[in-house]
């Protein structure tokens, strides 16, 4: 190394008068070379000098950069330096010896980490820190330096410092990774906790606030978040209507509050006219015509299935007024003022898919992205952590509304077939009949069960229910066949016995596959206006009679299931009385996985027994109050009552103080209507009873004009009047007229606004006016 070898070589150990400059400025003093010890007087031995000589050329040669430094106040010149500091520092001795060590704080990458080791130096004490640091190449690393004061005598002034760098970068860059790896798996660990519970949540459609519950977890990754879904137009979410779940269709996304296009603490934007273009802002009185702002509505893209990635919506330019970009902007200004406060410059927005079409929306803001956050998508501000969480969110919440809405839809065409199956109620002159059918809410398929009422003479009435094994579509169709082939014969055939033969010939030849109960009953009337029922059954469980309190079982005419009957069909006859009241059910009314299909008949009779109401409604409404809470299969149900003038008038009715009906949406149902409302305020004991016909009335006869469908009729007792509701599939509302230009009617709202309270509301299928009738006797 030349003159640098002798400059490098070990300091000199002669004396205190050893000046730094006779060698070249590697000099050391004597108080250096054996340096002062702050043990007691006794206690200290002194060090050989050949020894201290061995310590000097050992840090002359070692492989650590050390180097020795003036004092403090001298401004740290440097004096000394082994050839480990030179490879380290990248420089010869020569170039730095003398210099002050400014030159120091010029190879440390932070001025605090400078600013701190001042700090120490200036007091005196031995600093020990981890700085970043230029290395050899002009590469930036890591050291460990090492400062120690050496004092001129005990407790003296520091005359010189030693200083010890280490180059710690392999070992920064081992736990940095670690940390990074720890700090990933703790992320990956949040985020995994967060879908598991965004997956529990979304496990209970029926939570109301199950979608506003998702967002707020998400409030973990991103500064705020909103579900929308698309319903014949956008609409913010905070749960899923499991009864109607949305359609993901429409472009109806006008709803916004005029005068409220924008954000209440973002800065003025300009003015939209009509059409979405935009004018000059803050002058009222120059109207600059501007250009079409937005040839593409990607937030409408979306809602469309032609793209499934995230799109930015900016919310800091104006946008189409009618479109769905323009509305989502208006709605998100309100929104994010109303609860965050402030508006961003833009926010991401990703599509909640179904299996066939995008639901909804999940609309983020996202938040401050860190300094190691460099992983973007093209298009969006997400870093790849983020946008994953958010998809898999998105995609999940998807599905369960997917899900439900297939359900929903599953479960109405269900029971939209079952009805359109089944026969409508008839209206059978001098007998009061109610029926009732409700499928199994386990099952989204079809079932077997039916019922049939048929008028067949002035003096026959015929009474059919069935059950049909099995819950798909299989059993809808044998139940179809095998109500067309008993209709036929049982306008042929007077005698249930020899009905049932005839049908079992028949589903023999047509090799129906599956097995069937039933029962058919024939209720005769003679001339004097007594009544008799004949009946046979075919593998069904017993109807009932109830007689003043007594419950007699009709368990004559027994016999194998429908198809399988090998013997004659025997026929049960009984004599009716009035008062009497015959019922016809199915064995979802009373079977239950938890007890046998006889303790369920011992309870059936014992509720049987205990029915006060008289009328059929009424006892109806008591069966399914105290036994169908939880039916676990199909239930149906066909209740005959012989009216019983006298004595109906003579006691009061103790029954529940409600009644429901399910009528076709035809005229014939008005009149139903009316006899319905006429019989159950008899039982009720209520006088008055013209008003409420003539409420439910007009209200049936609104539906069957306006609506489609069936038609639900419920009546209430409330204790302060009767209350009507009536419940059919169109969701527009009525609407009080003057009548209808150059046609008859438009006067029934008002007819029953002049006679009760009334109002609207929407329902499951469509919507439910309701009427409320004052006592007239309070």
């Amino acid at each position: 190394m030349g003159p640098r070898s002798s400059a490098m070589g070990p300091p000199s150990s002669d004396g205190e008068n050893a000046s730094p400059a006779a060698a070249g400025g590697s000099g050391v003093p004597e108080p250096l070379a054996a340096p002062r010890r702050t043990d007691p007087p006794q206690a200290r031995r002194p060090m050989p000098p050949s020894v201290g000589d061995l310590v000097l050329r050992g840090a002359a040669s070692i492989g650590v950069p050390v180097f020795l430094t003036g004092s403090f106040e001298d401004g740290l010149p440097l004096l000394w330096a082994n050839e480990a500091f030179e490879k380290y520092a990248d420089v010869r001795f020569t170039d730095l010896a003398g210099r002050k060590l400014s030159v120091l704080g010029d190879r440390l990458g932070d001025p605090e980490d400078f600013a701190k080791l001042r700090e120490h130096l200036a007091a005196g004490e031995e600093v020990q820190t981890m700085a970043r640091s230029a290395l050899r190449g002009g590469v930036s690393g890591w050291v460990q330096l090492t400062l120690t004061p050496a004092r001129a005598a005990h407790h003296g002034r520091v005359t010189h410092w030693i200083g010890i760098s280490v180059d710690v970068s392999e070992h920064m860059e081992r736990q940095a990774a670690q940390l990074a790896s720890q700090a990933m798996e703790n992320r990956q660990r949040e985020d995994s906790d967060l879908i598991a519970q965004t997956t529990e949540l979304l496990a209970d459609l029926e939570y109301p606030y199950v979608l506003r519950d998702i967002a707020e977890l998400l409030g973990h990754v991103v500064k705020w978040a909103g579900f929308y879904v698309n319903d014949d137009g956008l609409k913010p979410a905070e749960g899923i209507d499991v009864a109607n779940p949305p359609s993901g269709r429409g472009r109806r996304h006008a709803r916004y509050v005029a005068g409220d296009d924008q954000p209440r603490s973002a800065p003025h934007r300009g003015v939209q006219d009509q059409l979405g273009d935009t004018t000059a802002a803050g002058d009222a009185t120059t109207v600059a015509p501007g250009r079409l702002l937005e040839v593409v509505d990607n937030v409408q893209d979306l809602l469309d299935g032609k793209g499934d990635e995230p799109v930015t919506l900016h919310l800091d330019i104006p946008h189409a007024q009618y479109s769905a970009s323009g509305w989502l902007q208006r709605e998100l200004n309100r929104r994010l003022t109303d609860e965050m406060g402030g508006v961003p410059r833009s926010v991401v927005v990703h599509p909640v898919a179904g299996r066939k079409s995008t639901l909804g929306l999940l609309v983020v803001w996202l938040a401050d992205a860190g300094a190691d956050e460099v992983l973007f998508y093209e298009g969006t501000d997400e870093s790849e952590e983020v946008r994953g969480v958010l998809e898999v969110v998105a995609r999940r919440a998807g599905n369960a509304i997917d899900n439900a809405r297939l359900y929903a839809r599953e479960h109405r065409l269900a029971e939209t077939l079952q009805r359109a199956m089944l026969p409508e109620q008839a209206d059978v002159p001098g007998i009061d009949v109610w029926t009732y059918y409700a499928p199994n809410a386990e099952h989204a398929q079809v079932g077997g069960d039916w019922y049939d009422i048929l008028q067949i003479s002035t003096e026959v009435v015929g009474l059919v229910i069935g059950d049909v094994v099995g819950h798909d579509v299989e059993a809808a169709a044998t139940m179809g066949q095998l109500r067309s082939v008993v209709r036929s014969y049982a306008f042929e055939l007077f005698t249930p016995g020899q009905v049932l033969e005839k049908v079992d010939q028949l589903v023999a030849g047509m090799g129906i596959p599956r097995s069937a109960s039933m029962v058919y009953a024939a209720l005769h009337k003679d001339d004097e206006g007594c009544h008799a029922i004949e009946y046979s059954r075919a593998g069904h469980l017993p109807p009932l009679l109830l007689r003043a309190g007594e419950v007699i079982t009709l368990d004559q005419g027994g016999g194998a299931l429908i198809g399988f009957g090998s013997r004659e069909r025997t026929t049960g006859t009984h004599e009716l009385r009035r008062g009497d009241t015959l019922l016809f059910y199915t064995d979802g009314l009373i079977e239950r996985r938890d007890r046998p299909l006889r303790l369920g008949l011992e309870a059936l009779l014992e509720t049987a027994a205990a029915i006060q109401a008289k009328d059929a409604a009424g006892v109806g409404e008591e069966l399914l109050a105290r036994l169908a809470d939880k039916p676990e299969d199909d239930v149906a149900i066909v209740v005959v009552r012989v009216p019983d003038p006298e004595g109906d008038r003579a006691q009061p009715t103790l029954s529940p103080r409600w009644r429901r009906w399910m009528l076709p949406s035809e005229p014939s149902s008005i009149g139903r209507a009316r006899h319905a409302v006429l019989r159950t305020c008899q039982a009720w004991g209520i006088e008055e009873s013209a008003q409420a016909e003539l409420v439910v009335s007009e209200l049936v006869a609104n539906g069957v004009l306006h609506g489609w469908g069936h038609i639900a009729l419920r009546l209430y007792d409330t204790g302060e009047g009767l209350r009507i509701e009536v419940e059919d599939s169109n969701p527009a509302p009525p609407v009080a007229t003057d009548g209808h230009p150059n046609r008859l009617g438009g006067f029934g709202m008002q007819i029953v606004d002049r006679l009760a309270e009334w109002g609207w509301r929407p329902s499951g299928t469509g919507k439910l006016v309701w009427a409320k009738l004052r006592d007239q006797a309070k």
